[in-house]
């Protein structure tokens, strides 16, 4: 007997001696890659034939030759933390594997080459696999095989999943609310054209590549009118849809701005989408989807940020109604990943929600129930948290587009999501999935095809977020918040900083002091306070430049409007006298009117040049859209030289706008001697006038008294008077009207004017 002990005992000693050591790059377990593609069906019944197709990949240096691809099947697994250990363990374990079931159901690979693929397809019915009870059972797909330094079978390569067993539609069945988020990135500027439509400018065109068939959200929208799902909607998202299909442009790459042509792409989106959700729960987050974490750790000791949640809230159910004909639930906040604490909290409720969405690892349970509970947990002051379970949450992140990815995340979602039913417990519970924001198309698929697996309803049913918050608690469910310590560190390094939130103050109070002055102020206001909300949108984390980018767009753009009420530049002028009129011009180049501003002038020295009583005036300015008005203030000057003037518009509040305008006027003094010396002046010279006027009058008599007394044809010379200079012919006649405009003689002659020495005939009048 004590030596057939020694062989027994010493049997695999042996066998290790005997076998040769395999070579360094030998292959080994692991070189093999086994890859599955399909788990098919992925929660089967009794009767069904389970087919499960895959790719094994030779990795290592030498071929492999007589192998074959076989499927093992272990012991149902006994809790949710036994899923996630098998989920994580790679490489073969001799002991801790199971076994491979009937190798009659093996697929056969000859010959597998280095560097080499090869397809496989295993097809076996449900009953041969060994299932038992309802559970949650370990999935193997391992190559075995020899090469030419271990020629003897091992295994290769392994490939780990799970297959969920319930039979029979189970007892009691989970509620399940799975959220389907309709969500994107920030794309609206604030930027609109001067026509009447006010044609919106985006960032960019690649929206149109999310809605078209095969993008994202037409993925989202064609696979979720199929699914039981809440809709989570981001109303920034429909009102950018719904502007393309108004019309839009867009900014290219260069920093042109072009018409965008995808029209009919968002009409057919919108179209679809109104579809999808009729006779559907919808829930809208707040107009643009605010980051509500940023908000509460940064931004809420920035004055009037928190102020900018309710008109958020508000505007995001006039958006989806007005929009997709459905009145939306705005009863919800959903903070980044889940994650809370109590100044979340308190944002979070601050917009009028009842509701936050958080997340199992953020608001975690110590254990003391046994099972997992509800989703609904009371967290004070009429608030409740509804937490989403973070392994069924996170199931299908990372890239989906493998289909091996897919196949493992599909199967491991509806494993958890069995164990959870399983767990001990009477009562009926309700579990609430909240996947990433923003899926890509393969993360839709994936996610689709996990939901349409559990859509029989053997161990749960869909309902609504609406009924998941309404969900009695479990008795000793944790309810507290975690404090401000636990928040992720990871997550605060993403959030919006302080300074964004000053940059959006400093933009919302231009707004308001720019809406004051203007006739039609929904053209501004309606673009803006759309733009306040993007720019704290949670589409930004990760995104720190482009954010910045963005707010600096935004007010630059701003600023650029304000621009266009402004004082026109003034040259220097001069002031003569002790008083004169100073005209200053005010621009409107906006297309709408503008009124409310006061335009203000002010001496920098009063003692020299002053307006009205105070060294300064005002005037109430209204200016008409593309025209300008010219405002005349009266100055007066107590004393010569150069005065600056200041000229600057202001708002009826007193507020200044815009810049202030500097021109010099050069004052001019005029003194009482020099208006004496300019009265004297004045005075010789209309007596001057007065003396050649004298002067010609007698002048103009001697003349007419001389020729009329002057025989007619003495000595002989002719009756005419031939001889006579031309020049007389333009004397005036007696009587006649003078030529220089001045009134004629009475007539009578000058008799001390003539004289027997004056040739009066030829005299010509000065004039």
């Amino acid at each position: 007997m004590r030596r057939a002990v020694v062989l027994l005992c010493g049997t695999p000693l042996l066998g290790a001696l005997v076998q040769p050591p395999a070579p360094a790059d030998a292959a080994a377990t692991g070189s093999v890659d086994v890859q599955l593609t399909t788990v098919a069906p992925a929660a089967p019944v009794k009767g069904d034939t389970l087919t499960i197709s895959g790719t094994v990949v030779n990795n290592g240096r030498e071929t492999i030759t007589a192998a074959h691809v076989g499927l093992r099947v272990g012991s149902a697994l006994s809790d949710r933390t036994s899923i996630d250990e098998a989920a994580d363990r790679t490489g073969f374990r001799a002991g801790t594997d199971p076994g491979e079931v009937d190798q009659a159901y093996s697929v056969k690979v000859a010959s597998l080459p280095s560097k080499v693929s090869q397809t496989f397809t295993l097809t076996i019915p449900v009953n041969k696999l060994g299932l038992e009870k309802e559970g949650v059972y370990p999935l193997g797909v391992s190559l075995s095989g020899e090469t030419d330094s271990r020629p003897y079978e091992q295994v290769l390569g392994i490939k780990r999943t799970f297959l969920p067993w319930q039979p029979e539609p189970a007892a009691k069945r989970s509620q399940l609310t799975y959220l389907w988020p309709l969500i994107s990135t920030t794309r609206l500027t604030a930027e609109t054209g001067s026509d009447e439509l006010q044609t919106p400018v985006f960032l960019d065109d690649s929206l149109a590549d999310e809605l078209r068939t095969g993008g994202r959200l037409e993925r989202m929208v064609s696979l979720g009118k199929e699914l039981p799902v809440t809709w989570v909607i981001d109303p920034d998202l429909l009102y950018t849809v719904d502007a393309m299909t108004k019309g839009y442009r867009h900014r290219t790459p260069d920093g042109r701005v072009v018409q965008g042509r995808n029209k009919a792409v968002a009409e057919q989106w919108l179209a679809s989408l109104e579809a999808a959700v009729q006779s559907k729960k919808v829930v809208a987050l707040p107009f643009a989807d605010p980051d509500i974490a940023s908000l509460a750790h940064q931004g809420k000791d920035v004055s009037g940020t928190l102020g900018q949640l309710r008109p958020a809230t508000d505007k995001a159910k006039q958006a989806v109604e007005t929009v997709l004909h459905v009145t939306p639930s705005t009863d919800f906040s959903w903070p980044v990943e889940g994650a809370i604490d109590p100044s979340i909290v308190n944002v979070a409720t601050s917009a009028g929600a009842h509701h936050v969405l958080a997340r199992s690892d953020s608001l975690q349970e110590t254990g003391a129930l046994g099972y997992t509970p509800s989703a609904a947990r009371p967290i004070g002051a009429g608030a409740t948290a509804v937490v989403a379970d973070a392994d069924l949450s996170t199931a299908f992140e990372g890239d989906m587009l493998s289909a091996s990815n897919s196949t493992l995340a599909v199967q491991r979602f509806l494993a958890h999501s069995l164990a959870l039913n399983l767990q001990k417990t009477d009562s009926q519970r309700s579990f609430v999935v909240t996947p990433q924001r923003m899926p890509t198309a393969s993360q839709a698929q994936s996610m689709a095809e996990a939901l349409r697996a559990l859509q029989p309803g053997r161990w749960t049913q869909p309902a609504d977020l609406e009924a998941a918050a309404a969900a009695k608690p479990d008795a000793g469910v944790n309810t507290q918040v975690p404090g401000a310590g636990q928040y992720p560190d990871a997550l605060r390094k993403t959030e919006l900083p302080v300074a964004a939130f000053e940059k959006i103050r400093t933009t919302q109070n231009t707004l308001d002091h720019f809406k004051a002055i203007l006739t039609a102020p929904d053209r501004v206001e309606i673009p803006f306070g759309n733009t306040t909300n993007r720019e704290m949108s949670t589409s930004w984390r990760g995104r720190p430049q482009d954010a910045g980018h963005y707010r600096n767009q935004v007010q630059q753009y701003l600023v650029g409007l304000t621009e266009k009420v402004k004082v026109v530049p003034k040259s220097d002028a001069t002031l003569s006298g002790h008083s004169a009129t100073i005209p200053v011009s005010v621009q409107n180049s906006l297309v709408q009117d503008v009124h409310g501003l006061v335009l203000r002038v002010k001496s920098a020295n009063p003692t020299r040049l002053v307006f009205g009583r105070s060294g300064e005036a005002e005037q109430q300015v209204t200016v008409q859209g593309g025209h300008s008005q010219t405002v005349k203030f009266t100055a007066n000057a107590t004393a010569s030289g150069p005065v600056e003037v200041t000229a600057q518009l202001f708002t009826e509040n007193g507020v200044p706008y815009g810049k202030e305008r500097r021109f010099t006027v050069e004052a001019t003094e005029i003194t009482p001697t020099v208006m004496l010396v300019i009265a004297g002046g004045v005075l010789l010279l209309v007596l001057a006038g007065v003396k050649m006027y004298a002067s010609r009058k007698r002048v103009a008599a001697r003349a007419a008294a001389e020729e009329a007394a002057e025989p007619a044809g003495d000595g002989g010379e002719p009756a005419g008077d031939a001889a006579e200079p031309a020049g007389d012919a333009a004397e005036p006649a007696e009587g006649a009207r003078p030529a220089d405009g001045m009134q004629p003689s009475d007539g009578t002659p000058d008799t001390g004017a003539q004289s027997t020495g004056r040739s009066g005939a030829g005299e010509t009048v000065d004039r």
